[in-house]
Order: C-alpha cells, then sequence, then structure tokens
C-alpha cells in the first residue's frame, strides 16, 4: 500500500533528513551534478559521448553544403529544438507519476533560476518511482534523437545530433537528483512536495 505524508511523519518509523526550497534548486544541482560518482561519470561520459557523434557528423558533412543551410541547422539544433523540446521533456516527467497514482501534478518555472519542473502535490514518491520519473525524458528523447540522426538525411543529422548533446547536458538536474540518491543509497529514501509551499521533503526510513 502507497505510504502517506502522515506515515512519514510519524517518528518511529521515518525521519525528515533534508527540506529542499525551490530557491535552492540550483545550487543544489551544481553540487550534486559535481560530485564524482558513478552517476555523473555516466552523465558525463555520455555527454562527451554524445558530442563527439555530433563532430563526426558535421566533418562528414563538411564542404557539402552552404555556410547559410549550415548556420540554419545549426541554429536549429543548437537553439530551437532545445526549447520546442522543454514541454515534451516536462510531460514524460508527468507520466510515469500519473501511471503510479499521482493525480494532482504541476508543472512550474523559476526563470530566475532558468528552470522548468514537474511536482506531484503532496504524493509520497518512492525511490524507484523517483528514479523512473528523473530518466523517462533523458532515455526517450535521446533514443529518438539517435534514430532521427541517423535517419534523416542530409544537414538533418547535424540538426539532430548537436540538439541529442544539448538535451543531454539539459538534463543534469536530473542526473543530480539521481546522484544525490546514489550517494545517500544506505538511506530508503521517501520525498514528497508541497508545490504551494515550493518546498521538497525527503525522509528515510529508520
Amino acid at each position: 500500500m502507497a505510504l502517506t505524508i502522515d506515515d512519514l511523519n510519524d517518528q518511529t518509523r521515518f525521519r525528515l533528513f533534508l527540506t529542499l526550497s525551490y530557491t535552492e534548486i540550483v545550487p543544489f544541482v551544481l553540487d550534486y551534478v559535481r560530485r564524482r560518482t558513478n552517476v555523473t561519470v555516466f552523465f558525463w561520459s555520455t555527454c562527451l559521448i554524445f558530442l563527439g557523434f555530433a563532430v563526426i557528423i558535421r566533418v562528414d558533412i563538411a564542404g557539402l553544403f552552404e555556410l547559410k543551410k549550415i548556420l540554419y541547422h545549426s541554429l536549429l539544433g543548437f537553439l530551437v529544438l532545445p526549447i520546442l523540446i522543454i514541454p515534451i521533456h516536462e510531460g514524460l516527467h508527468i507520466i510515469p507519476y500519473f501511471i503510479s497514482g499521482a493525480r494532482n501534478i504541476r508543472v512550474g518555472k523559476d526563470l530566475s533560476q532558468y528552470m522548468f519542473y514537474v511536482t506531484a502535490h503532496k504524493y509520497v514518491a518512492t525511490p524507484i518511482q523517483f528514479k523512473i520519473v528523473a530518466l523517462i525524458p533523458f532515455i526517450v528523447i535521446s533514443l529518438s534523437a539517435i534514430f532521427l540522426t541517423l535517419w534523416l538525411p542530409g544537414l538533418w543529422k547535424w540538426s539532430f545530433s548537436l540538439f541529442l548533446f544539448v538535451h543531454s547536458t539539459m538534463c543534469a538536474g536530473d542526473f543530480a537528483m539521481l546522484n544525490f540518491y546514489f550517494i545517500n543509497r544506505a538511506r530508503k529514501i521517501y520525498t514528497w512536495d508541497d508545490a504551494d509551499l515550493k518546498e521538497a521533503y525527503f525522509y528515510d526510513e529508520i
């Protein structure tokens, strides 16, 4: 049976060990995405591999197209497609939340921190649920971008290979949270958000 907030407030079973304000998310992300673990080694290595993939594509098409067209597709891959993918990225976070039973799911933004986020208001997420929510956009969009890069012709390969790299870097926040769970893997962490107060709460099982 799914845990409730009242269950987590039972101090004989659970302990609140972190309260994270949404205003502190960027410093939190920067801290945990820099900590070297298997998670961050995988993340940064993947980003470098995707960058190398884009460079190979660019070298392969050198001299075949006009500079104006190359610049146009560079803009598409570096800026336009990453912006357009934001609603899809956030929507992919929503799906596993909804499937697991959350209903009061909210999408928000904090432009002062250059971030968008999805939160399930007052829904208790288990460790596996949280990890799936964090990983789904990276997996789905990366695989889709790889397929399109290999399948599409000409400069579209360059656009989508560049987009693949840029989107992977956009997942830094998701991997920072995964790294937080990895570093604290000795704990069984449950979490819930108060979207009105803009705070996230993390508990470990005693």
